[in-house]
C-alpha cells in the first residue's frame, strides 16, 4: 500500500514525532477510572446544529460551519500531535469554519489513553482527535483494549517522509551497501531509530522484508529522540540511522551525515539522496502520517459535516501557510477514501510489526 507524498513545501522543521513505547500496556478499565473520562466532561451546549452539508465544491449547499470543538491531541505540549491539533484549532478560527476551538492534551500509551477516551464515549458531537501511525502502533503494540475501529476516520492530513542516513566518513556508499552487511552480520550494523515500534523502525522493517532481512535480526537501538540518535551517529556509536528528514536535515545539509535513501517516491528538493523509486522499491513508499478523527457512532450527517469542514480548512490558504511553518508533507485524503486506506496501512503496519515481534498477542 502506497502513501501518495502529494506535496513538498520546503521550510525550518519544528515539528517532532511521537514515540511508541510497547513496554507499556494500556489496561482501558483503570485508564478510564485514572482520567476520570475527561470527555463526559466537555460541553457543547454552544455547539452548532450537526445537519450536515453537501459535500463542498459541488454548487449545491455551501460548507455549515462547526459550533465549539475540542479537539484533543494524544500526547503532551510540543509534540507533533500537539502541533498539528493546534495548527488545525487555528485555521478552523482564521477561516471561521468553527466558532471556537479549543485543545486538551491528554498524553500517554502512544496515544492510547486519548483513544480509550474517545473510544468510551460514542456519539459525542463537538469532539476531535488527532491520530496517527504512531497511535496505530500503540495499538497493535499494547493491550488497550481499544482500536481505531472504535472511532471514526474522517481524514489523513498531514505527514513526514524517512530518511536513513550514515556518516560523513562511512563505508558504506549506498543503500545497498549498507543491507549487505546488514544481511551478513545484522547484530554487527546497529541502527539508531525512534523508539521502538515508531514510523523508523516500521520503515526499517518493511525496507528489511523487501530484501529478504528477517526484521527481527536487526540491530535496532530506539534513541527518545533525533537529538540523541543524531548524537550516536557522530560519535561512530552506530553504523546508520533513521529518522523523519527533519531531524537529520541540518546535518546532512553541512555533510556531518551522508543520505542514503528517502522514503518518497519522488526527489525532494535540496537533497541530492536515493529514492524508493530509484532502487526499484515503490511499494515502499512511506510517510509518517497524522490524521483527523471523531468518536464512534455518530450520525452520517455530522459525519459528513465534519468531513466537508477538514477539506475546506484544508484547502485554505491559512492552512497552506501552517504546512509551510512546520515543513510538513500534505497527504490530505478525507472521508470514505481515508477509511479504506486506513484499514490497508493497518494491515501494512500489522504484518511488519508482527516481523519485529512487537505485536502483543
Amino acid at each position: 500500500m502506497q502513501v501518495s507524498l502529494q506535496r513538498r513545501i520546503e521550510a525550518p522543521h519544528t515539528a517532532s514525532h511521537e514515540g511508541v513505547n510497547v513496554k507499556q500496556h494500556v489496561k482501558i478499565a483503570a485508564v478510564v477510572a485514572a482520567v476520570g473520562m475527561a470527555l463526559v466532561g466537555c460541553t457543547t451546549a454552544n455547539q452548532a446544529p450537526s445537519t450536515g452539508s453537501e459535500a463542498p465544491g459541488d454548487g449545491t449547499a455551501e460548507v455549515q460551519s462547526l459550533g465549539r470543538v475540542e479537539i484533543i491531541a494524544p500526547a503532551n505540549p510540543g509534540s507533533g500531535w500537539d502541533q498539528t491539533a493546534r495548527a488545525l484549532s487555528g485555521t478552523l478560527e482564521s477561516t471561521e469554519l468553527a466558532s471556537a476551538v479549543t485543545v486538551t492534551n491528554v498524553p500517554g500509551a502512544s496515544g492510547t489513553v486519548a483513544l480509550a477516551q474517545m473510544a468510551g464515549n460514542p456519539g459525542r458531537d463537538g469532539v476531535l482527535m488527532a491520530s496517527g501511525l504512531a497511535m496505530m502502533s500503540g495499538v497493535l503494540t499494547n493491550d488497550t483494549g481499544v482500536s481505531l475501529d472504535d472511532i471514526t476516520p474522517i481524514a489523513r492530513l498531514i505527514g513526514e517522509a524517512e530518511v536513513i542516513v550514515v556518516p560523513a566518513e562511512s563505508e558504506f556508499e549506498t543503500i545497498d551497501d549498507l543491507l549487505a552487511a546488514i544481511a551478513e552480520d545484522p547484530a554487527g550494523v546497529p541502527i539508531a531509530g525512534g523508539s521502538a515500534g515508531s514510523a523508523d523502525h516500521v520503515f526499517l522493517g518493511l525496507l528489511a522484508e523487501a530484501y529478504d532481512i528477517d526484521p527481527s535480526a536487526l540491530n535496532y537501538v530506539p534513541y527518545s529522540g533525533g537529538g540523541e540518535a543524531t548524537t550516536a551517529l557522530l560519535g561512530n556509536q552506530v553504523s546508520a540511522g533513521i529518522s523523519g528528514i527533519g531531524e537529520f536535515r541540518q546535518q546532512i545539509e553541512t555533510g556531518e551525515l551522508r543520505g542514503l535513501l528517502l522514503s518518497t517516491a519522488e526527489p525532494i528538493e535540496g537533497l541530492d539522496i536515493p529514492t524508493v523509486t530509484d532502487i526499484d522499491q515503490p511499494d515502499l513508499e512511506f510517510a509518517n502520517w497524522r490524521s483527523i478523527m471523531a468518536p464512534g457512532g455518530i450520525d452520517d450527517s455530522l459525519r459528513q459535516q465534519y468531513v466537508d469542514v477538514i477539506t475546506e480548512a484544508a484547502a485554505s490558504d491559512a492552512w497552506a501557510e501552517q504546512l509551510e511553518t512546520n515543513d510538513w508533507d500534505d497527504l490530505f485524503l478525507a472521508g470514505d477514501e481515508f477509511g479504506d486506506w486506513l484499514t490497508s496501512e493497518n494491515e501494512r503496519v500489522e504484518g511488519v510489526l508482527s516481523q519485529l515481534g512487537l505485536v502483543v498477542q
